[in-house]
């Protein structure tokens, strides 16, 4: 099967939940299908991510489109030029007249089997009837994302642009996902959400996975020395997360910490937003990017998410549970995975009862090590080599049924190929 895969953005480093699935998805295809992976970026020239790109997924092709607005006063700039487009800005920042004329040429030729427009953002760069089959793969429900991010957000001006975004997202989302053959979701609760402005028929979802090898390696590492560590981990220069720290720093962790003072809350991930460097105590570790997180997995007892925002499905969960530590979340933080409240996770939204979860798994070990084993056991069924194996599946069956403009693709996935 040939398969043009089309991305905005670098994929390198492989460092936020979106880039952790396109890549390990497409690395996997790339065994057994002939893959054309189109990575277009902005900002200045980068040859090292080139090569490195072409020396990771050969085939693929690194297009530079050009320098972009850097700093929040080249964004702010960017994002009022962009103000009066329908479109929202999420989308028209990454549309390129030279990617849409590639993918374009591309399309109107018999090279490729099967497209797919990885994220909402690069859809405006598809034609709006493709000759080849093109699918679309939404990480996230946008307009949802952008909801919750409005809702949650103190700062006014920047609420103002959200609830702009979040209403210009539900128009585009809708008419954009009719544009393509096929969608795939990354959760069934994703799923419902699209169905709503979608033929139910097609949508298929294809799961979160985790490369459990990678992780199972920090699974029987004992816990560090200094006491019971609990763990956040993720981009802290994305809003849902600044938002997670910053909520479960402010009203969760005090209660947490008074119930176990021994205990220290530990944050990696990069780019740590002035919100939550303003966040660092005694008690409260801000530990910034990290080549390898597997240390800060070993060294910790429980792993927390605490997120109010946030759409798709969280892939550190899996990750966490890969390598061997209790899981606490939010109900949105766990939003669309196979978990079970008591059984492989403790689910609490308000702070008062996800403190106590934190403190429970933190006192009593007979509970975390039960914890522990059965969420290495479910995450030992989303690897990604059978995530792929779905996700191959939807492709071949989309392109064994090339469908045209008048033309709904009601039965281009029958349900044998969709995911159990």
């Amino acid at each position: 099967m040939r398969v043009l895969w089309v991305k905005a953005g670098k994929i390198l480093p492989v460092d936020t939940g979106g880039k952790i699935r396109s890549y390990n998805i497409l690395r996997q295809l790339a065994v057994r299908h002939e893959m054309t992976f189109l990575s277009y970026y902005g900002g200045a020239r980068d040859e090292s991510y080139e090569q490195d790109l072409s020396g990771r997924l050969p085939g693929a092709v690194a297009l530079h489109t050009g320098l972009g607005p850097t700093g929040a006063t080249g964004l702010g700039l960017d994002y009022i030029r962009h103000l009066p487009s329908a479109a929202p800005y999420a989308v028209t920042k990454f549309t390129s007249v030279e990617v849409r004329r590639r993918v374009a040429e591309w399309l109107s030729e018999p090279r490729f089997d099967v497209a797919v427009c990885d994220f909402l953002s690069a859809s405006l760069n598809f034609p709006p009837a493709p000759a080849t089959p093109a699918v679309l793969f939404q990480h996230n429900v946008e307009s949802a994302l952008w909801e919750r991010q409005a809702a949650h957000e103190p700062n006014i001006v920047k609420r103002a642009a959200f609830s702009i975004e979040a209403s210009k997202m539900r128009r585009y989302e809708r008419t954009a996902v009719n544009r393509f053959h096929h969608v795939i979701a990354v959760s069934e609760h994703d799923r419902s959400l699209m169905a709503k402005i979608v033929d139910p028929s097609r949508i298929t979802v294809v799961p979160t996975g985790v490369d459990v090898a990678h992780y199972r390696t920090a699974r029987d590492a004992a816990g560090g020395n200094d006491g019971p560590v609990v763990l956040f981990l993720g981009s802290m220069d994305w809003e849902a997360n600044v938002d997670g720290v910053d909520y479960f720093c402010r009203e969760i962790w005090p209660r947490i910490n008074a119930a176990v003072p021994e205990a220290r809350f530990r944050v990696v991930g990069r780019n740590p937003h002035p919100r939550i460097q303003k966040l660092a105590t005694a008690s409260v570790e801000l530990v910034g990017g990290v080549p390898s997180v597997l240390p800060h997995l070993a060294a910790a007892t429980a792993f927390v998410v605490p997120l109010r925002i946030g759409g798709g499905t969280r892939l550190k969960i899996y990750e966490a549970m890969a390598a061997g530590r209790a899981v606490i979340s939010t109900r949105v933080g766990a939003e669309g995975l196979d978990v079970r409240d008591g059984e492989n996770i403790l689910l609490a939204d308000a702070p008062n009862a996800f403190a106590d979860a934190v403190v429970r798994v933190l006192r009593d070990r007979e509970l975390r090590l039960r914890l522990e084993n059965a969420g290495a056991a479910l995450a030992a069924r989303y690897d990604w080599s059978r995530i792929a194996e779905r996700f191959a599946g939807i492709l071949a069956a989309v392109s064994g049924s090339p469908l045209r403009a008048e033309r709904h693709p009601e039965a281009a996935v029958p349900a044998s190929a969709r995911p159990a």
